[in-house]
């Protein structure tokens, strides 16, 4: 089963390990032989910064870019930039799984819409617009009091130009009220990349049903967490609290609004999905919870492409 994957964090490892550690084969949840081994089609990669970690969270962006493209250059063979639905089309007739490059943490733009524009240029085609912090586009949905708080003035501007651009907005760890402000403001679809449903698993980073319902309406996707606290109250990350996940969102929001996003390498390592090579575990999950083929294409793969190919 080939599988598009919304979500991960494996650059911040390769940069956290140093350049010794290699995309190609690595100990990550998440290198070019994992990928090959489970099935992937497209893996969207995140520049993840902590901006009170960071000094300089442009800078540090922009060195995170360089690493991300070094590593397309050196596995070329295997992996190729996408832009757009026409490049991953490509890729895919190439055999060459598609590598999107996202953003997490509208921080990163400093406030300034000519930053949006720069990583525009230089490849980025999603951007989550808040982490847990709040930041010059809006507020996190980390604690209470923020939940109420919306999208800033140039929050509202970055979606105006996001949709302009043809960038994927994603709304996963923004506020609740930030979320009914992308819903409002957005003219194409958005995704919560790495997000499940709140009602299976009472966490503030799970989308409430109403959310389900809207982000479906704009023809958005859900892409299923693997993280064990978002799923539900086990040890572990358990494959059975994801199919439940799924199931929620498609009674919610219809069969075209699951995704998967996995949230590898920026998550506890204790899952029973070891890494992306064993991904065909939750096709198999699936299908032994009476799915059929066509719905399991839809939840591993196809939804998300639409979303591509409608905002990209």
């Amino acid at each position: 089963m080939p599988f598009i994957d919304l979500h991960c964090d494996t650059i911040m490892g390769l940069m956290e390990a140093g350049p010794e550690v290699m995309l190609k084969n690595n100990n990550l949840k998440i290198d070019v032989s994992k990928l090959k081994a489970g099935g992937a089609l497209a893996q969207f990669f995140a520049l993840f910064i902590d901006i009170k970690e960071c000094e300089n969270p442009l800078e540090y962006g922009l060195k995170m870019l360089d690493r991300f493209y070094n590593e397309i250059e050196n596995n070329s063979a295997d992996l190729a930039l996408a832009l757009n639905y026409q490049d991953f089309r490509r890729n895919s007739l190439e055999n060459r799984i598609s590598a999107f490059l996202t953003i997490e943490e509208g921080g990163v733009l400093k406030g300034e819409m000519a930053n949006l524009r720069n990583f525009y240029r230089l490849g980025v085609r999603l951007i989550t617009l808040t982490w847990n912090y709040p930041n010059e586009l809006g507020f996190p949905n980390i604690k209470e009091e923020y939940r109420s708080r919306g999208l800033t003035p140039f929050g509202c501007a970055v979606v105006s130009e996001m949709n302009r651009l043809g960038m994927i907005i994603d709304v996963s760890h923004l506020s609740d009220q930030g979320f009914y402000d992308v819903a409002r403001l957005s003219s194409k679809p958005f995704v919560a990349s790495h997000s499940n449903a709140r009602s299976v698993t009472n966490h503030s980073r799970n989308l409430t049903d109403d959310m389900i319902r809207v982000l479906a309406e704009k023809g958005g996707v859900v892409g299923i967490n693997f993280a064990r606290d978002f799923l539900g109250s086990q040890d572990i990350s358990r494959i059975n609290d994801m199919v439940k996940h799924i199931k929620h969102i498609i009674d919610v929001g219809g069969i075209e609004t699951a995704a998967v996003g996995s949230d590898f390498d920026g998550i506890d390592p204790e899952l029973e999905i070891i890494d992306f090579s064993e991904m065909k575990k939750l096709a198999d999950a699936l299908e032994q919870n009476n799915f059929n083929s066509g719905q399991i294409d839809k939840i591993c793969h196809a939804n998300a492409l639409r979303v591509i190919k409608d905002c990209l």
